[in-house]
């Protein structure tokens, strides 16, 4: 049981930190920052010193675009942190966007997402770069666990639930039931593999170099995980391998859902072994009720369907998928019954 004084402020936050997006839920308001992990930095001389001119949409803008001197970073990789630092300037940056100036006196209580599938180590790491950030008090929350909990599933019962979580950098696959997580399944390809496959079929195929903020568009576009009624097709540009000169070309969506899908095979695979190790009884209920899939890459055509009739188990998207994480967060934070029902590390900062 944890006791959480009250908050003469009350500033209390929920962040959804991944790899792609960082969504943030602020108590009593909802969803107030849906951003790029992606911070824009100018080099300044040898001694490794950074300045950072952009965050987020501006930031994701320069990617492939940056001139000497200049870079994009992804502070995560993989739904863990790659870059301590610069995650923590990305923090803060956006809990003083979303509680204003002012409110950053208040020393927020924030409540933060980590894969189901991290170290402690890494979950210790994820705290202590919040409390860096400017938190009062962290505590930490695993994906799946939000995002059953965003979607209104019943994991509160005896009774089965699978939520497929897939973000950019990873896909986890989780059984939930009587208030907990009875198995976890991750593997580390989602929506950034997606990106690079479509960018190794431009070069293969095309001799045709693209980045990946292109990429991201042409799966957006055309991309597919069944065959469709009427086939989709997107000019695309980029250099010519061969002489370096600009060229376009016309693809197919029938071309860019062979490229993809050795990605999605991979993540049907994943779901399809924790089926098999689901005890039955929750089998049963998971027939019964569906898997639910959240995160960005669950919006790729026909990826709901491609599962269904690959499992035998009836599959769904949720109604606000890149919410359904920071939604979670927000329910736990607005209802005391469930932060007490949440098994959770919290940190103080001294003082």
């Amino acid at each position: 049981m944890f006791n959480f004084k009250p908050n003469f402020f009350n500033h209390e936050i929920g962040i959804d930190i991944g790899t792609v997006n960082t969504v943030i839920y602020v108590k009593s308001k909802g969803v107030v920052i849906n951003e790029p992990s992606v911070i824009a930095v100018r080099n300044l001389g040898r001694k490794g010193n950074k300045e950072i001119i952009a965050f987020g949409s501006d930031a994701k803008k320069m990617i492939g675009r940056t001139p000497v001197g200049v870079s994009t970073i992804r502070p995560l990789s993989h739904g863990v942190i790659a870059d301590f630092e610069m995650t923590e300037h990305m923090i803060r940056h956006y809990m003083k966007s979303a509680i204003g100036p002012n409110g950053m006196f208040s020393y927020p209580r924030v409540a933060v997402c980590v894969p189901a599938s991290v170290t402690e180590v890494e979950k210790r790491a994820v705290v202590e770069v919040t409390l860096a950030a400017g938190a009062k008090e962290a505590f930490v929350v695993e994906e799946p666990f939000a995002a059953a909990v965003g979607i209104g599933l019943p994991i509160y019962e005896p009774q089965g639930s699978m939520v497929v979580n897939m973000g950019g950098g990873t896909c986890e696959v989780a059984v939930l039931s009587l208030g907990g997580i009875v198995l976890n399944h991750a593997v580390r390809v989602a929506g950034n593999s997606l990106d690079e496959n479509i960018i190794a079929m431009m070069r293969q195929n095309y001799t045709l170099a693209i980045g990946e903020s292109t990429a991201e568009e042409i799966k957006i576009a055309v991309g597919s995980a069944m065959p469709i009624d009427q086939e989709l097709k997107i000019d695309v540009k980029g250099r010519d391998l061969v002489d370096g000169l600009p060229k376009v070309v016309r693809i197919t969506s029938t071309e860019v859902r062979e490229a993809i899908e050795p990605v999605v095979a991979q993540i049907e695979d994943t779901i399809r072994s924790a089926l098999e190790q689901t005890p039955p009884e929750l089998v049963r209920d998971i027939v019964d009720q569906g898997i639910v899939l959240t995160g960005g890459t669950s919006q790729l055509r026909g990826l709901n369907l491609r599962f269904a009739d690959a499992l035998n188990v009836p599959v769904h998207v949720a109604e606000q998928p890149l919410f359904s994480v920071a939604m979670g967060l927000g329910k736990i934070l607005e209802a005391p019954e469930e932060k007490r029902k949440v098994s959770i590390t919290i940190e103080r900062q001294n003082g």
